[in-house]
Protein backbone atom coordinates (compact mmCIF):
# COMPACT_ATOMS: atom_id res chain seq x y z
CA UNK A 1 0.00 0.00 0.00
CA UNK A 2 2.76 2.44 0.92
CA UNK A 3 4.61 1.69 -2.32
CA UNK A 4 1.45 2.41 -4.30
CA UNK A 5 1.01 5.76 -2.51
CA UNK A 6 4.64 6.64 -3.22
CA UNK A 7 4.23 5.74 -6.88
CA UNK A 8 1.12 7.91 -7.18
CA UNK A 9 2.93 10.83 -5.53
CA UNK A 10 5.92 10.37 -7.83
CA UNK A 11 3.71 10.31 -10.91
CA UNK A 12 1.89 13.46 -9.79
CA UNK A 13 5.14 15.31 -9.14
CA UNK A 14 6.70 14.24 -12.43
CA UNK A 15 3.56 15.25 -14.31
CA UNK A 16 4.03 18.80 -12.98
CA UNK A 17 7.41 19.21 -14.65
CA UNK A 18 6.15 20.27 -18.09
CA UNK A 19 3.48 22.70 -16.74
CA UNK A 20 6.10 24.24 -14.47
CA UNK A 21 8.50 24.81 -17.37
CA UNK A 22 5.68 26.23 -19.52
CA UNK A 23 4.63 28.63 -16.76
CA UNK A 24 8.24 29.74 -16.31
CA UNK A 25 8.52 30.44 -20.03
CA UNK A 26 5.29 32.49 -19.86
CA UNK A 27 6.63 34.44 -16.88
CA UNK A 28 9.87 35.13 -18.73
CA UNK A 29 7.96 36.38 -21.79
CA UNK A 30 5.77 38.64 -19.63
CA UNK A 31 8.81 40.04 -17.80
CA UNK A 32 10.50 40.84 -21.12
CA UNK A 33 7.34 42.60 -22.34
CA UNK A 34 7.14 44.54 -19.07
CA UNK A 35 10.80 45.51 -19.40
CA UNK A 36 10.10 46.90 -22.85
CA UNK A 37 7.01 48.63 -21.47
CA UNK A 38 8.89 50.44 -18.72
CA UNK A 39 11.56 51.59 -21.21
CA UNK A 40 8.83 52.94 -23.50
CA UNK A 41 7.09 54.56 -20.53
CA UNK A 42 10.31 56.31 -19.57
CA UNK A 43 10.63 57.96 -22.99
CA UNK A 44 6.92 58.66 -23.55
CA UNK A 45 5.78 59.79 -20.09
CA UNK A 46 8.36 59.98 -17.32
CA UNK A 47 11.00 61.82 -19.35
CA UNK A 48 8.47 64.42 -20.50
CA UNK A 49 7.44 65.27 -16.94
CA UNK A 50 9.56 68.42 -16.76
CA UNK A 51 7.28 70.97 -15.13
CA UNK A 52 8.20 71.78 -11.54
CA UNK A 53 5.10 71.16 -9.43
CA UNK A 54 5.92 73.95 -6.90
CA UNK A 55 6.40 76.41 -9.78
CA UNK A 56 3.10 75.32 -11.34
CA UNK A 57 1.34 75.80 -8.01
CA UNK A 58 2.76 79.32 -7.79
CA UNK A 59 1.51 79.99 -11.32
CA UNK A 60 -2.02 78.84 -10.43
CA UNK A 61 -2.30 81.18 -7.45
CA UNK A 62 -5.03 83.80 -7.93
CA UNK A 63 -6.10 82.39 -11.30
CA UNK A 64 -9.68 81.84 -12.42
CA UNK A 65 -10.86 78.42 -13.56
CA UNK A 66 -10.43 79.35 -17.21
CA UNK A 67 -6.91 80.64 -16.58
CA UNK A 68 -5.99 77.54 -14.57
CA UNK A 69 -7.22 75.38 -17.45
CA UNK A 70 -4.89 77.18 -19.86
CA UNK A 71 -1.94 76.85 -17.50
CA UNK A 72 -2.59 73.14 -16.97
CA UNK A 73 -2.89 72.49 -20.71
CA UNK A 74 0.44 74.19 -21.42
CA UNK A 75 2.26 72.53 -18.49
CA UNK A 76 4.64 69.64 -19.16
CA UNK A 77 2.89 67.10 -16.95
CA UNK A 78 1.39 63.71 -17.71
CA UNK A 79 -1.59 63.54 -20.05
CA UNK A 80 -3.63 61.66 -17.47
CA UNK A 81 -2.84 64.33 -14.88
CA UNK A 82 -3.97 67.01 -17.31
CA UNK A 83 -7.19 65.15 -18.08
CA UNK A 84 -8.05 64.69 -14.40
CA UNK A 85 -7.27 68.32 -13.52
CA UNK A 86 -9.20 69.73 -16.49
CA UNK A 87 -12.14 67.50 -15.63
CA UNK A 88 -12.12 68.89 -12.08
CA UNK A 89 -11.65 72.50 -13.21
CA UNK A 90 -14.69 72.33 -15.49
CA UNK A 91 -16.86 71.35 -12.51
CA UNK A 92 -16.40 74.74 -10.84
CA UNK A 93 -20.18 75.13 -10.56
CA UNK A 94 -20.44 72.07 -8.31
CA UNK A 95 -20.70 72.60 -4.53
CA UNK A 96 -17.45 72.45 -2.59
CA UNK A 97 -18.24 69.08 -0.99
CA UNK A 98 -19.11 67.59 -4.37
CA UNK A 99 -15.89 68.83 -5.95
CA UNK A 100 -13.84 67.44 -3.08
CA UNK A 101 -15.54 64.06 -3.41
CA UNK A 102 -14.95 64.16 -7.16
CA UNK A 103 -11.26 64.90 -6.60
CA UNK A 104 -10.98 61.94 -4.23
CA UNK A 105 -12.65 59.71 -6.82
CA UNK A 106 -10.30 60.84 -9.57
CA UNK A 107 -7.30 60.19 -7.32
CA UNK A 108 -8.67 56.76 -6.35
CA UNK A 109 -9.11 55.88 -10.04
CA UNK A 110 -5.48 56.78 -10.76
CA UNK A 111 -4.26 54.77 -7.76
CA UNK A 112 -6.30 51.76 -8.91
CA UNK A 113 -4.82 52.03 -12.40
CA UNK A 114 -1.26 52.16 -11.07
CA UNK A 115 -1.89 49.24 -8.70
CA UNK A 116 -3.21 47.19 -11.61
CA UNK A 117 -0.06 47.89 -13.62
CA UNK A 118 2.36 46.95 -10.82
CA UNK A 119 0.30 43.97 -9.64
CA UNK A 120 1.47 41.81 -12.55
CA UNK A 121 5.17 42.24 -11.88
CA UNK A 122 4.59 41.98 -8.12
CA UNK A 123 2.99 38.56 -8.59
CA UNK A 124 5.71 37.36 -10.97
CA UNK A 125 8.46 38.60 -8.63
CA UNK A 126 7.01 36.45 -5.83
CA UNK A 127 5.88 33.39 -7.77
CA UNK A 128 8.61 32.94 -10.43
CA UNK A 129 11.32 31.86 -7.93
CA UNK A 130 8.84 29.34 -6.48
CA UNK A 131 8.27 27.78 -9.88
CA UNK A 132 12.02 27.86 -10.43
CA UNK A 133 12.44 25.87 -7.23
CA UNK A 134 9.76 23.42 -8.32
CA UNK A 135 11.51 23.03 -11.66
CA UNK A 136 14.71 22.33 -9.74
CA UNK A 137 13.34 19.70 -7.36
CA UNK A 138 11.01 17.77 -9.67
CA UNK A 139 13.70 16.38 -12.03
CA UNK A 140 16.01 15.52 -9.12
CA UNK A 141 13.83 12.49 -8.28
CA UNK A 142 14.39 10.72 -11.62
CA UNK A 143 17.98 11.96 -11.52
CA UNK A 144 18.65 10.25 -8.19
CA UNK A 145 17.05 7.06 -9.45
CA UNK A 146 19.25 7.23 -12.54
CA UNK A 147 22.30 7.78 -10.33
CA UNK A 148 21.50 4.61 -8.42
CA UNK A 149 21.20 2.70 -11.69
CA UNK A 150 24.39 4.19 -13.13
CA UNK A 151 22.51 6.03 -15.89
CA UNK A 152 24.65 9.15 -16.13
CA UNK A 153 22.87 10.51 -19.22
CA UNK A 154 19.49 10.68 -17.48
CA UNK A 155 21.21 12.15 -14.42
CA UNK A 156 22.91 14.88 -16.48
CA UNK A 157 19.65 15.70 -18.30
CA UNK A 158 17.81 16.01 -14.99
CA UNK A 159 20.49 18.25 -13.50
CA UNK A 160 20.50 20.43 -16.62
CA UNK A 161 16.74 20.97 -16.36
CA UNK A 162 17.11 21.70 -12.65
CA UNK A 163 19.79 24.35 -13.18
CA UNK A 164 17.97 25.94 -16.14
CA UNK A 165 14.68 26.31 -14.26
CA UNK A 166 16.47 27.73 -11.23
CA UNK A 167 18.18 30.39 -13.29
CA UNK A 168 14.99 31.18 -15.23
CA UNK A 169 12.97 31.60 -12.03
CA UNK A 170 15.55 33.81 -10.31
CA UNK A 171 16.20 36.02 -13.35
CA UNK A 172 12.50 36.45 -14.04
CA UNK A 173 11.77 37.27 -10.41
CA UNK A 174 14.67 39.76 -10.24
CA UNK A 175 13.60 41.58 -13.42
CA UNK A 176 10.00 41.81 -12.22
CA UNK A 177 11.10 43.02 -8.77
CA UNK A 178 13.21 45.81 -10.27
CA UNK A 179 10.42 46.86 -12.65
CA UNK A 180 7.91 47.00 -9.79
CA UNK A 181 10.28 49.03 -7.64
CA UNK A 182 10.98 51.58 -10.36
CA UNK A 183 7.33 51.94 -11.32
CA UNK A 184 6.14 52.29 -7.73
CA UNK A 185 8.64 55.11 -7.23
CA UNK A 186 7.41 56.87 -10.35
CA UNK A 187 3.74 56.36 -9.56
CA UNK A 188 4.13 57.60 -6.01
CA UNK A 189 5.57 60.85 -7.37
CA UNK A 190 2.77 61.09 -9.92
CA UNK A 191 0.11 60.66 -7.24
CA UNK A 192 1.65 63.19 -4.86
CA UNK A 193 1.85 65.72 -7.70
CA UNK A 194 -1.75 65.08 -8.73
CA UNK A 195 -3.08 65.36 -5.18
CA UNK A 196 -1.16 68.61 -4.61
CA UNK A 197 -2.40 70.14 -7.85
CA UNK A 198 -5.98 69.10 -7.15
CA UNK A 199 -5.86 70.68 -3.70
CA UNK A 200 -4.58 73.88 -5.29
CA UNK A 201 -7.34 73.84 -7.90
CA UNK A 202 -10.02 73.25 -5.26
CA UNK A 203 -8.68 76.07 -3.10
CA UNK A 204 -8.46 78.54 -5.99
CA UNK A 205 -11.96 77.63 -7.18
CA UNK A 206 -13.31 78.17 -3.68
CA UNK A 207 -11.61 81.58 -3.57
CA UNK A 208 -13.05 82.37 -7.00
CA UNK A 209 -16.56 81.49 -5.86
CA UNK A 210 -16.20 83.56 -2.70
CA UNK A 211 -14.94 86.53 -4.69
CA UNK A 212 -17.80 86.23 -7.11
CA UNK A 213 -20.27 86.07 -4.20
CA UNK A 214 -18.76 89.16 -2.57
CA UNK A 215 -18.92 91.14 -5.81
CA UNK A 216 -22.53 90.09 -6.28
CA UNK A 217 -23.41 91.33 -2.78
CA UNK A 218 -21.64 94.64 -3.41
CA UNK A 219 -23.57 95.05 -6.66
CA UNK A 220 -26.83 94.57 -4.80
Amino acid sequence: MSEAVKDVLRVICESLQIPTIVILIIFMAVSVVMLGGIIAEFFTDHRKLKTSIPDLIDTLQGKSSAEMGKEINSAKILKRQKSALIYLIRRVSYPDNTREALARQLIADEEARYRKITKVTDIIARVAPMFGLMGTLIPLGPGLIALGQGDTKTLSDSLLIAFDTTVAGLVTGAISYVISGIRKGWYERYMVALETLMETVLEEQSNERRSAGSELKKGM
